[in-house]
């Protein structure tokens, strides 16, 4: 006999990757399916109403839970087991109406999604590389701009944006000399990170030296997944960073992918998980070389979540930590403060 559960607000009833051996058919309250876009990752929510089914297509195909299910309000729902659904839609032809209609909605939302992904225009692979040096130099990173848009030159020297490329080149070159030597800071966590921070990545001699191909395995996977984020494919970008972090053979890229693994959940618009992620990751590396950029994620994060008073703590907790008004993230949290402020 099909079982009545009770759920109170906020509860998860089951999530992704679970078995699925029980059909559900909501009495009261509602329940707020969560499922991923195929195209970017980003969660897509459907609400079931009472007397609506869910959990159907998981249970009869014998395959894992392909989405999230929570009750956001009190919630009772029945639960049948597969051979008891089964011999009530074999009773109640209504119910395999209601399940035609269900199935054909979800087909057609998904056709949409692969028909827009199909259509989207695919960034030129020059302009992904060009768009890669445009982040490291405008982020002040010289080594990694330097490298990429020597890249770049060797790989595309007749490209649209070879001559602002060369230029950038030249300014990211400038920017190096001006620099001076790197002062290494001795062992321990803080010398670690600060090597990680202004460590040069391998650049091009000449056009004909090949230095692309001596790169390792890790750093390689690290540009393309940057090249993921230049192209907006953050999906891939997030995977790719997880997939150095958890290999953990190069601690430079596994520093910088750490960071870059939160501002991928933050452009996902997954901001909850952003503030977890960076807290948890701050709190194992509080000299991160991201530490100050990682923090204005976490007050960005609060301030789409509507928290102001969060964000704007975090914002001034940036500003106490900067000795450089010039420094590009505390020109961030100068302006988001005073956005706030003035709100």
């Amino acid at each position: 006999m099909p079982k009545p559960l009770q759920y109170r607000s906020g509860s998860i009833i089951y999530m992704r990757g679970d078995p699925a051996d029980k059909v559900f058919i909501l009495q009261s309250g509602k329940v707020n399916l969560i499922y991923q876009d195929i195209e970017t990752g980003a969660d897509l929510h459907d609400l079931v109403q009472p007397g609506e089914f869910f959990g159907v297509k998981s249970a009869l195909g014998r395959y894992p839970r392909e989405e999230d299910a929570a009750a956001i309000q009190d919630t009772v729902i029945m639960a049948f087991t597969v051979q008891e659904f089964e011999a009530l839609a074999m009773a109640n032809t209504r119910i395999i109406m209601k399940m035609l209609k269900v199935f054909s909605n979800q087909m057609r939302r998904i056709h949409k999604q692969v028909s827009s992904l199909m259509e989207k225009e695919e960034l030129d692979p020059d302009v992904g590389l060009f768009n890669v040096g445009e982040y490291y130099l405008k982020g002040k990173r010289f080594s990694q701009a330097r490298y990429v848009f020597s890249r770049y030159l060797t790989y595309y020297p007749s490209g649209k944006n070879a001559a602002q490329a060369a230029k950038y080149l030249e300014a990211a070159e400038t920017s190096l000399s001006h620099m001076g030597a790197v002062r290494s800071s001795g062992g321990g966590e803080a010398g670690m990170f600060s090597r990680f921070q202004t460590q040069s990545a391998p650049v091009a001699a000449d056009a004909g030296s090949g230095s692309a191909q001596d790169l390792s395995v890790t750093a390689k996977s690290y540009y393309d997944a940057v090249s993921f984020i230049s192209q907006e494919k953050y999906q891939q970008a997030y995977l790719l960073f997880k997939r150095i972090v958890d290999a953990n053979e190069e601690p430079e890229y596994v520093a910088k992918s750490s960071y870059e693994i939160g501002r991928c959940l933050f452009l996902l618009n997954k901001f909850d998980d952003c503030i977890r992620y960076y807290t948890l990751m701050l709190t194992k590396y509080p000299k991160h070389p991201d530490l100050r950029d990682a923090i204005f994620f976490i007050g960005q994060s609060y301030e789409r979540k509507g928290q102001k008073d969060q964000a704007g703590a975090f914002y001034k907790k940036i500003l106490s930590m900067s000795a450089d008004d010039d420094d590009g993230t505390t020109i961030k949290a100068k302006r988001a403060l005073k956005a706030l402020e003035g709100a």
